[in-house]
C-alpha cells in the first residue's frame, strides 16, 4: 500500500535528502518550504509554509486536511546563535517556535488519521545540540532537548495505537550551510572531535529517518538516536 509523507523544510539538505529518499522508495511526498517556487522534481506536493507563523500552520494542516498522512518528519528548524545575555526574546520565541511548537502543532493535527488507521510514524529532527549544549546554543538547545521530551511523551502516549515516534539527533553534515557557516578551517578544527574524522552525508541521515518513519521500524519508539559520528559519546 502506499502511503503519503509530510517533509517540514523539504527545499534543501536533510529536508531535501529525506523526501527523495521516501519518494525513491514509493512513497508519496508533500514537501514544505518558506519560499514560493514551482515543485522539487523529488516532491508530488509542495506546500509554501512559514512555521514561524502560526496561521501558516494553520493553514498547512488545512492543506493537509484530504491528504491521509502516515508518516510525518518535522526536519524544518532554524538556529539563531547569541550568547545568553545577549539573545533577544523576539529570536527565542521564533528559534523555539518553528523548532518545537510547530512539531507539536503539525503532528496534532496529523496524529487522528494515524490513529483511526491504527499505523503512523513521526521522526522529529533533533540535533546533537539537543543532547549536549554549548556556549550561545540556549536558544536552539532549548528547541531541542524540547523536542526530545515532546517525542517522548508522544511515544508513551501513542505508541499501543500503533504509532511510533522518534527523534534523530544529526551532528555535523556535509552541507553547503556547514562549509559556508564554518569554512575549511572551522571544519577541519570540528572535525578533531568527531571521532569518526568525517561529516556526515545527507543521505546517511536520510536512510535513518525512512527506516524509522517506515515499515521497516516495527519496534523502536521513544528513542532520540544520534547520527553524529561519534561526537556526543566521545
Amino acid at each position: 500500500m502506499k502511503r503519503n509523507v509530510l517533509v517540514t523544510g523539504a527545499t534543501r539538505g536533510i529536508g531535501q535528502a529525506i523526501a527523495t529518499k521516501f519518494r525513491q522508495e514509493g512513497w508519496y511526498v508533500i514537501g514544505t518550504g518558506v519560499q514560493d517556487r514551482e515543485k522539487p522534481d523529488y516532491l508530488d506536493r509542495y506546500l509554501v509554509c512559514d512555521l514561524a507563523d502560526r496561521l501558516h500552520i494553520e493553514m498547512l494542516l488545512v492543506n493537509l486536511k484530504e491528504e491521509d498522512i502516515s508518516t510525518v518528519v518535522n526536519n524544518a528548524g532554524i538556529n539563531i546563535v547569541n550568547n545568553f545575555l545577549d539573545i533577544k526574546p523576539e529570536d527565542f520565541e521564533k528559534v523555539n517556535s518553528v523548532n518545537l511548537f510547530a512539531p507539536f502543532r503539525v503532528s496534532q493535527g496529523l496524529l487522528p488519521f494515524m490513529v483511526n488507521q491504527g499505523w503512523g510514524r513521526v521522526v522529529n529532527i533533533s540535533s546533537v545540540w539537543g543532547k549536549i549544549s554549548k556556549q550561545g546554543r540556549a536558544s536552539y538547545s532549548a528547541s531541542k532537548f524540547g523536542i526530545d521530551g515532546l517525542t517522548l511523551s508522544m511515544a508513551n502516549e501513542f505508541a499501543s495505537q500503533g504509532i511510533l515516534c522518534n527523534c534523530v539527533a544529526p551532528g555535523f553534515i556535509d552541507t553547503e550551510m556547514t562549509w559556508n557557516n564554518l569554512g575549511v578551517e572551522g571544519v577541519a578544527k570540528m572535525l578533531e572531535n568527531v571521532p569518526i574524522k568525517r561529516l556526515a552525508k545527507v543521505n546517511e541521515v536520510a536512510d535513518l529517518v525512512y527506516m524509522l518513519g517506515s515499515e521497516h521500524n516495527t519496534y523502536i519508539s521513544g528513542q532520540n538516536i544520534a547520527i553524529d559520528g561519534g561526537f556526543t559519546r566521545a
